[in-house]
């Protein structure tokens, strides 16, 4: 059975037979993070939220995939039906393509690439695509709006992003995600991890995530008071579906990447404990719950708001961390903080 799983289709099947697990991880927990993000919404302004469906509610969001895949799809007269219905599909199967690469544990990866970051890179700017062919696709001045708006803010932020990481990158020496967690893993603990030199740029990062997902208060794109709700506005039933779990899924994927760029991914957070799967889970859940608890108590800002935020202030901002960072590498201040690479290599 070992000799079998060494040739070209024993590795095919584990390969498939990864991809799987992974989109079975994401999906699930999909079902279960659209539920959390409505209850703890619900808590703070002092509802029940969903408690029919289900013990205590958990399977309301399984009561709605079922209700959104048995509605009627409508499409708008005068759409492009083609590209109509291939915008949903792109935007979903791109937010799970990035999951790729995501490591769980050590070695728990599908595809352990040196460049990594450049591959989520990759995928996060093609999904503008989704949300432009969407708008377009539908014939109607709203959704199009809607896709401008969402474009444009997405492609602000994702500047602003990829310069953080930058950041990161020059600390660790590798864009491998698996890379920028061991030169993470020191006798510290939480000590020890990027949050601590990187301090500045967590909050830019978890903002800049919080804009580049369309989530609030930077859900303009989706704004119903503004554009009847953006890019989405025709659309129903499935395609709609897909959308939404597109929008939740890359939610997570940020909630990865930040737990592996700053917090450490899989690492105990005191020294002693043992390290694993079990700790990357459980700090992406809470980071989620910070996305959760955003959605609830801020309000939304304005579209001009947004964009001079993120141009006028993140983008020099993390401009000028990268030249820092790389400062300090090259002369090692702040005791090798921001040189890991002598660290771990």
């Amino acid at each position: 059975m070992t000799d079998f799983f060494a040739t070209t289709s024993g590795i095919a099947i584990l390969i498939i037979v990864q991809v799987f697990a992974i989109i079975a991880f994401v999906m699930i927990s999909l079902i279960f993070l659209v539920y959390g993000d409505r209850k703890i919404w619900a808590a703070v302004q002092m509802r029940r939220g969903p408690n029919v469906v289900g013990t205590f509610g958990l399977l309301q969001s399984v009561a709605d995939v079922f209700k959104y895949v048995f509605k009627e799809i409508v499409i708008p007269a005068g759409a492009d039906k083609t590209i109509f219905l291939l915008a949903p599909l792109v935007s979903f199967v791109l937010a799970l393509l990035a999951w790729a690469v995501i490591p769980f544990n050590d070695g728990w990866v599908l595809s352990d690439i040196n460049v990594a970051i450049l591959y989520v890179f990759a995928i996060s700017s093609l999904e503008v695509y989704g949300v432009i062919m969407g708008g377009w696709a539908s014939n109607s001045k709203y959704p199009f709006l809607g896709s401008l708006r969402s474009a444009a803010q997405m492609i602000s932020y994702e500047v602003s992003i990829g310069l953080i990481i930058v950041g990161v990158i020059i600390s660790t020496g590798s864009m491998n995600f698996g890379a920028i967690v061991d030169a993470q893993d020191t006798n510290f603990g939480f000590l020890g991890w990027y949050w601590l030199p990187h301090f500045p740029m967590v909050f830019l990062f978890f903002i800049s995530a919080l804009a580049e997902t369309n989530r609030p208060p930077f859900d303009l794109p989706e704004a119903e008071s503004e554009l009847v709700a953006g890019y989405q506005v025709e659309y129903s039933s499935t395609p709609f579906l897909l959308f939404m779990a597109g929008e939740y899924v890359t939610i997570f994927l940020m909630c990865a990447l930040t737990s592996l760029l700053f917090f450490g991914g899989w690492l105990s957070p005191i020294p002693g404990l043992a390290d694993g799967a079990h700790w990357m889970v459980a700090k992406m859940l809470f980071f989620f719950f910070l996305f959760a608890m955003v959605k609830a108590i801020t309000p939304r800002y304005r579209y001009d708001q947004l964009m001079r935020l993120g141009w006028k202030v993140f983008l020099p901002v993390s401009l000028a961390w990268v030249v820092f960072v790389a400062f300090a590498a090259k002369f090692d201040w702040f005791w090798g903080g921001f040189a890991r690479w002598s660290g771990i290599g």
